[in-house]
């Protein structure tokens, strides 16, 4: 630590009493600004002043009543001139309001506070974008993003590109999933009536056991494998499931064709249901025992998978990008702790294979995989555990000298 005779210098501090300003587009119901306000609330019991900058939205009277702070700007921007001076008013407020950290969650706003960091003693934390591939204007300040003293990535799969674009070490990164809505997908706020409704509406009878295939139907979520998939299991002896494919159809609605008429070429017309878009997914996934996850493209997030495990429902996947990070499964986990199984991109034969593991499960076995499942949400994906992480993050920085 040096002498403190410069504006870089201050001194260890503790979150209590800690002023710390997060910088998100806009306070409207998105993932960045949702995360931002439950951060603030964390901050606030633990006697941190909490200061959010970003356009106005809904989010604005939930922070102010809680005891948070808005401040007005637009900094969802690439505009230089705008940048600069969003850089010049952080300048300012770490001056006058004793800012101890700024958090960004955009590009153009890492920019602006690495600029004010620059010129005043403060700690920067930056969140990586789910999409890291910016290009143009937005490309010429994402590498701000990598110049936080702390790195915040949804996955090591979305982290990777940036890590491998800017030279940045593993250490350098801290992962912090994305949040889920653990209090609606909650097995527990979902009556038995709306399940049942649910299986009513499929015309799945009451022995069958269901394979919920969730998501909009399009190529890139494999939809296409689940004929393949149930032609496979009943050809090694399963029987006793239906799958019940759920998402929106008519954008794709050739794809959505070509699924019916292979399940038809194959003989499994019978075991597939395609019910379209659902209006209460917590029921539908209440209402399945599995749910299926073939994509064969990686999605940016793939919240689907947290989900179904918040409402205690193993889930099988594609073993691609962020999809086998969101469950528990060997060889990265032991056997006794998993939440579900992952197989190879593509493949319906494993996928059926899996399947069979997955469904041959006594009833005891299936009730503590979903026990564990949501335990599992909870733990990773609830948005207390996620501002609780990010509490962690700023507490190891102000216990640093800067």
């Amino acid at each position: 630590m040096s002498d403190g005779s410069d504006d870089r210098t201050i001194p260890r501090r503790t979150l209590a009493g800690a002023t710390i300003l997060q910088i998100v587009p806009k306070l409207e119901e998105e993932p960045a600004a949702r995360t931002a306000v439950n951060i603030a609330h964390v901050l606030l019991l633990a006697g941190a002043r909490a200061l959010v900058a970003a356009e106005g939205g809904p989010l604005v009277n939930e922070l102010t009543a809680a005891g948070g702070e808005w401040i007005p700007m637009v900094n969802a921007t690439v505009n230089p001139l705008r940048l600069r001076r969003n850089a010049k008013q952080l300048e300012q407020l770490v001056r006058e309001d004793r800012i101890d950290i700024i958090h960004a969650y955009d590009a153009g706003a890492a920019w602006s506070a690495r600029v004010a960091a620059s010129r005043i003693a403060v700690w920067l934390v930056a969140t990586l974008p789910d999409d890291p591939s910016y290009t143009g204007m937005r490309g010429r300040y994402a590498s701000a993003l990598a110049q936080g003293d702390r790195v915040i990535a949804p996955s090591n799969y979305s982290a990777a590109p940036i890590m491998k674009r800017y030279g940045l070490r593993p250490e350098q990164i801290t992962i912090v999933p994305r949040v889920i809505d653990t209090a609606t997908y909650n097995p527990a706020a979902v009556s038995k009536e709306r399940a049942d409704a649910q299986r009513e509406h499929w015309h799945v009878a009451a022995d069958e056991k269901i394979v919920m295939v969730p998501g909009r139907v399009a190529p890139w979520n494999g939809q296409i494998l689940v004929p393949g998939i149930a032609r496979a299991m009943i050809d090694n002896g399963i029987s006793g499931f239906v799958f019940v494919v759920i998402g929106e159809s008519t954008t794709h609605a050739k794809y959505a064709r070509d699924i019916l008429k292979r399940a038809h070429a194959v003989a499994v017309g019978d075991l597939i249901r395609m019910m379209g878009h659902c209006e209460d997914m917590p029921a539908a996934m209440s209402a399945a025992d599995y749910i299926l996850v073939p994509a064969i493209e990686a999605p940016l997030l793939g919240r689907v998978v947290a989900q179904a495990q918040a409402m205690g429902r193993p889930v099988v996947t594609s073993d691609i990008g962020v999809l086998s990070e969101q469950i528990v499964a060997p060889p990265r986990m032991p056997e006794d702790v998993r939440t579900g199984w992952t197989a190879t991109l593509g493949d319906s034969a494993e996928f059926a294979q899996v399947l069979g593991t997955a469904l041959s499960m006594n009833a005891n076995a299936y009730r503590v995989m979903s026990a564990r499942a949501r335990q599992f949400a909870e733990y990773m994906f609830s948005p207390e555990s996620v501002a609780e992480a990010m509490r962690s993050v700023y507490t190891s920085l102000l216990a640093r000298d800067l």
